[in-house]
This record gives C-alpha cells, structure tokens and sequence, in this order.
C-alpha cells in the first residue's frame, strides 16, 4: 500500500554534506522524494515539532540542536513508506544499527543521528502539514 512519510535530515548530516547520499539511499530503498526544502528550523517550528518531548530533559538540547544550522525536510512516498524509511534510517544508537542504514553509515552519536521519520502514518500526516502546503507537494 502506497503511503507517505515525514523526514527531516538533520543538522549533523547538512553541515558534512550528506544529504545526496542520504537521498541516495532512501531511494535506493524504493521511496520517491516527492517533497524537499532546505530550511533553517526556528526555535518555535522546533518546539512545536518536538513538543511531545517537552517535559524529558533532553527537550532544550534538541531544540538547540535542532535549530543550529539548516535541514532539509522531505515527504517520501512508496509502499509501507512508514516503516520502510524507518527500516533504511536504522536504530537510533548507531552502534546497534544494522549494516546499510543510514545511522550506520554516517550518525555520529544518539544526539547527532542524522536523520529523523515519522513513526506513524498518522503522525507522518500532522509532521508534513508543520512544514509542507498541499501545494508544494504533487499528487
């Protein structure tokens, strides 16, 4: 079943240039990128997007993390795009991600894991309307 998912490729992965091979290997593993803008995340568009987390004491970290260079946010599309793209991201500790994934390939620690997806269609759905209009994205 054809569906879309959210991804954010983080800030650790922009400053090194990683987001063609990152790219690369999302559509090595048969999603489309149907949506993609580089932007600058603001402090409130991350406290919005990370609110869930608001109480853990990790929260202001990420946001700071999260807002110290560009990202690139993406729509993905394709079969079981949910858990496919969380299949090719990898574990969150890069060192328990499996081989061929992207935290294995390139993640420098939990904190800097280079990417973020959707964990679910329904929260796939309410991440791309944070930072996507209807009509940036085809279809």
């Amino acid at each position: 079943m054809s569906e879309r998912t959210f991804s954010i490729i983080k800030p650790d992965a922009t400053e090194r240039n990683l987001t063609g091979q990152i790219n690369a290997m999302i559509e090595g593993a048969g999603l489309r990128i149907v949506g993609q803008r580089r932007i600058h995340m603001t402090r409130a568009e991350a406290e919005k997007f990370y609110e869930v987390h608001a109480a853990r004491p990790f929260y202001g970290e990420l946001v700071e993390f999260m807002t110290r260079s560009p990202v690139v946010v993406q729509v993905l599309e394709g079969d079981n795009a949910v858990a496919r793209y969380r299949e090719v991201m990898g574990a969150t500790n890069p060192a328990q991600a499996d081989e061929g994934t992207i935290r294995k390939a390139f993640a420098l620690s939990v904190g800097e894991n280079c990417v973020h997806g959707s964990d679910s269609v329904e929260n796939a759905g309410i991440e791309i309307a944070q930072f996507f209009t209807a009509e940036q994205i085809p279809g």
